[in-house]
């Protein structure tokens, strides 16, 4: 609450302050989205402590920027497509390949898995209360010229809704600050399932007048709290699987844990900034060598998870407690990254050799079980890692390379490896071939954890690095959009059916083909999404369903006099084979392998979309088969997924 009350005093000043000292000019409509303002301004200027703007030319809709991690550009888009109601969820993103527990804000069950986005160091663990935290590579950069307000709302489940809000301008056409929130407080239908989250990122770039010194960085701060059920006992079980009438309030239903909760904590301080040595008006440009350019990079980040529960619990087993005041596991990781980059002829394009100081530290404060064995408290250590990226553009293809190696012997030490080969024919098709090539420590802990419940404590100092091979291929083109992935893993490390990590000492070999086309007649649409998985080697412990498919049957057309109103009406068929899906354990924060239940069921979703101008609106039926279907709809083992239910939700969009 103090986070979210701090950010809207914020955005007030800044209001504010643009309020008595800027010249604003509204934007006007066109088709789906604004497609021009009139009237925009081209610089600003700073007289007497007042921020003047002068007017003049026009805006467009690509002049409000948004630039990735990687400084990939895209447009703040105001349309309404089907794509966007894939995305109207608590994450924000596709989640295709993700099967949500029944409250938005609890965790996720991976249906697929994607092994493109490796890191080069490991990271805390407790992967179930990360589903919503944003990593480096997911915090967005803006350039508006005008000061841009993007606003959702989504409702929640019996009591709650979620609100993430931002709001960007730039004080000059190089000065940019963001401000955004994401907050959460749903109560769910099942007792002990309230989700209350809070997520705020702050961002800022710079760069002076010939682009000559750049600086870029963001702050943020998250924090997930969950009430933690353990699931319905198989009395309760049955009560939901045989439609009692008395318990169709799933508040009546008994669950395993009533006092149990868990937090995880995260901050984060990232900067990067970098300095041109020679420019491209240099007369060295046109020959060998130019745009020679030193950086720095620095990040700093937090990350701390805790699992409370007062009383003792036969799901957990024996409990010693050691009376600690304390039981939170504590990650700390910082790195600077030292870079030199240039262009030249003889590398086809650009190179960036880079040397990475890393530190890190992972534990407790004290000793949470007078009865373990545990010889260490924390793990610690540091490393010098060092890199090159590489881009190139030969003809029509483009050619991305980025590399590490830390050597020595420690928690830290591994490489990183991949490579990429893009080939695009105008707007015709894409097709990119990549490889990726990892090796690094499993998560902290996985290797060290501590608990007052005797079975939960361990110390693994023989663990291995992970070993991961990842070749792929993609496809993006007017008739068919497809991927495919052919993945090798060595020493696997997962959580067994008693809670214990272990690491598989075969090859894990898992392959997944994936493809969408959509289909047009007139104002009907098919989006059709079909991904195929298969592990012909390690499925006793790597377990995923053979199919995955989602089907879209939609109506698409403007309304009204003068199209005022454009609509989207249709349904969502989603299923999955069944297979042996992963347990959820809440103390852990982790899946846990289990061989009793086998789990897989088709869902329909029924909605209804509107855009007014700027507007979006979401109106939502979910799960509909589920009033009249079987109840065999299971997030995971013991955790029934969402009944029947209705969602209402909003994105607005103004800019000032």
């Amino acid at each position: 609450m103090k986070k979210s009350l701090l950010f809207f005093f914020l955005l007030f000043c800044i209001g504010t302050k643009l309020t008595f000292s800027q010249t604003v000019i509204k934007p006007t409509q066109k088709g789906n989205g604004f497609t021009n303002l009139n009237n925009t301004r081209n610089d600003t200027l700073r007289n007497s402590g007042e921020i003047k703007v002068k007017l003049s030319g026009k805006t467009k809709y690509t002049d409000y920027k948004i630039f990735s991690h990687k400084r990939d550009t895209s447009y703040i888009d105001t349309t309404l497509t089907i794509q966007k109601d894939y995305k109207f969820n608590y994450l924000r993103t596709d989640n295709f390949e993700l099967l949500g527990f029944h409250n938005q804000g609890q965790t996720f069950t991976n249906l697929g898995y994607n092994f493109s986005n490796l890191q080069l160091f490991p990271d805390i663990g407790f992967s179930a209360k990360q589903f919503s935290y944003l990593d480096i590579d997911e915090i967005k950069y803006y350039e508006v010229p005008t000061p841009t307000t993007e606003i959702t709302y989504r409702t929640g489940l019996q009591q709650g809704q979620v609100l993430d809000a931002i709001f960007t301008l730039n004080f000059s056409r190089r000065l940019n600050v963001s401000l955004s929130y994401k907050g959460i407080r749903s109560l769910g239908a099942y007792r002990r399932s309230l989700a209350s989250h809070g997520n705020f990122r702050g961002t800022f770039h710079y760069r002076t007048k010939e682009n000559q010194y750049e600086i870029r960085g963001h702050l943020t701060t998250q924090d997930f709290f969950n009430q933690e059920s353990g699931g319905l006992p198989q009395t309760e079980i049955e009560k939901f699987q045989n439609n009692d009438p008395n318990f169709e309030t799933r508040a009546r239903l008994d669950v395993n844990l009533t006092d149990a909760e868990n937090k995880f904590d995260g901050n984060r301080m990232y900067l990067e900034h970098s300095y041109k040595i020679l420019s491209s008006k240099d007369s060295i440009s046109n020959k060998d060598f130019s745009n020679l350019k030193i950086g720095h990079v620095f990040t700093n980040e937090t990350k701390k998870y805790s699992f409370i529960q007062p009383s003792n619990s036969v799901i957990f087993g024996n409990t010693t407690d050691s009376g600690a005041s304390e039981n939170e596991a504590k990650h700390k990781f910082s790195n600077h990254e030292f870079n030199l980059e240039f262009n030249s002829k003889y590398v086809l394009g650009k190179f960036k050799a880079k040397i990475n100081l890393t530190n890190y530290s992972y534990g407790y404060d004290s000793i949470l079980n007078s009865n373990s064995s545990l010889s260490k408290r924390k793990l610690e250590g540091n490393a010098i890692s060092v890199g090159a990226d590489w881009n190139a553009k030969v003809k029509n293809f483009q050619l991305n390379a980025t590399g590490n190696l830390s050597p020595g012997s420690g928690r830290l030490s591994g490489t990183f490896l991949k490579g990429e080969a893009l080939y695009k024919k105008d707007s015709l098709f894409e097709v990119k071939g990549s490889l990726l090539i990892s090796s690094k420590s499993p998560n902290f802990n996985t290797l060290l954890h501590q608990s007052k419940f005797d079975d939960y404590n361990w110390q693994n100092d023989s663990f291995s690095n992970v070993n991961t091979r990842d070749l792929g291929f993609d496809l993006q083109s007017k008739w068919l959009n497809g991927s495919v992935n052919f993945t090798n893993i060595d020493n696997y490390t997962y959580f067994d059916e008693n809670n214990k990590p272990q690491q598989f000492s075969n090859q894990i070999t898992y392959l997944k083909v994936k493809a969408n086309r959509e289909f047009r007649y007139k104002k009907f649409a098919l989006d059709n999404t079909v991904m195929y998985q298969n592990v012909s080697s390690g499925s006793s412990v790597f377990r995923v369903p053979e199919f995955v498919t989602r089907n879209t049957l939609y109506y698409q057309d403007y309304w009204f006099k003068g199209k005022p109103m454009l609509v989207n009406i249709g349904a969502t068929f989603k299923y999955f084979t069944k297979y042996k899906m992963n347990a959820y354990n809440p103390l852990l924060a982790e899946f846990t392998l289990q061989n009793t239940q086998e789990i897989g069921f088709p869902t329909v979703d029924v909605f209804f979309n509107a855009q007014v101008r700027r507007t979006r609106l979401f109106f939502k039926i979910e799960n509909v088969t589920s009033k009249f279907g079987p109840k065999n709809y299971f997030s995971a083992p013991n955790y029934p997924y969402r009944d029947f239910t209705i969602r209402f939700g909003l994105v607005w969009n103004w800019f000032i």
